[in-house]
């Protein structure tokens, strides 16, 4: 464990230590945002939509006491959305996507010997391959986390009103009960530090991929299993940290 955390660090300095020029980093961080962020809309559209929409649905199963005011669902599904929900469900769902697409993508050109080309040309591989994938992981997670937290929330609104389980101004009053700002940023955190893991562990283990096919299928499983085992563990550790 050791040596891969220390070949890890390696990695990431070789990956900034001699960086293109910034036009060059710009154009290649803006093709990976588009294939990390828009691409990815759909999937966390629907996921988002349908937890917040469950997750309404299952507190008011639950909430059956009558000394207990419908608005607390509002309020439960707001905080469940913001504070865990959003964020590190949507990281998980982009891990699975995300992840193992550039760790296949890498793993692919590693075995090519299209990395091994850049290298010829005097190109820093590192810094032209990852570095911006990394960045725009860096600017989409939290965008899409954002994105999660509306559609989680309206799709709280949408179940609750439409299935009869509370009124629309109950669920609008839950909701802004007692908001606190820092939960956003909070939130926002989160997004940042899984979208470094995700990107950096997918990264790391295509680029270091040896072998052929199969060890390229190996390495986006190896990748996503990594990522979800690293965004738990961050989880746990931010939320004792910074609440």
């Amino acid at each position: 464990m050791l040596k891969t955390l220390g070949s890890f660090v390696l990695f990431l300095r070789g990956m900034v230590s001699r960086t293109e020029r910034f036009s060059v980093l710009w154009n290649r961080t803006m093709e990976e945002a588009m294939l990390i962020g828009v691409d990815s809309v759909l999937i966390v559209s629907i996921v988002s939509a349908f937890i917040g929409a469950v997750t309404c649905v299952q507190i008011a199963y639950n909430l059956t006491n009558p000394l207990i005011p419908q608005s607390t669902i509002g309020y439960m599904v707001r905080e469940m959305t913001i504070l865990e929900l959003a964020p590190t469900i949507t990281s998980i769902v982009l891990a699975g996507k995300v992840g193992s697409s550039i760790a296949g993508g890498l793993g692919t050109m590693r075995i090519t010997e299209q990395v091994s080309a850049l290298e010829v040309m005097g190109i820093n591989s590192t810094s032209y391959l990852v570095l911006p994938r990394i960045i725009a992981a860096l600017l989409m997670f939290p965008l899409l986390v954002i994105l999660a937290m509306g559609l989680s929330i309206l799709g709280g609104y949408l179940a609750g009103t439409l299935t009869g389980v509370m009124t629309a101004q109950d669920y609008i009053e839950g909701i802004r009960t007692d908001f606190i700002p820092y939960n956003i940023v909070f939130a926002l955190i989160k997004a940042v530090v899984f979208a470094f893991l995700v990107s950096g562990i997918s990264s790391f283990k295509g680029y270091y991929t040896t072998g052929g096919a199969l060890e390229v299928g190996a390495a986006s499983t190896g990748a996503v299993t990594n990522s979800i085992i690293a965004i738990l563990v961050a989880d746990f550790a931010l939320a004792a940290l910074l609440l």
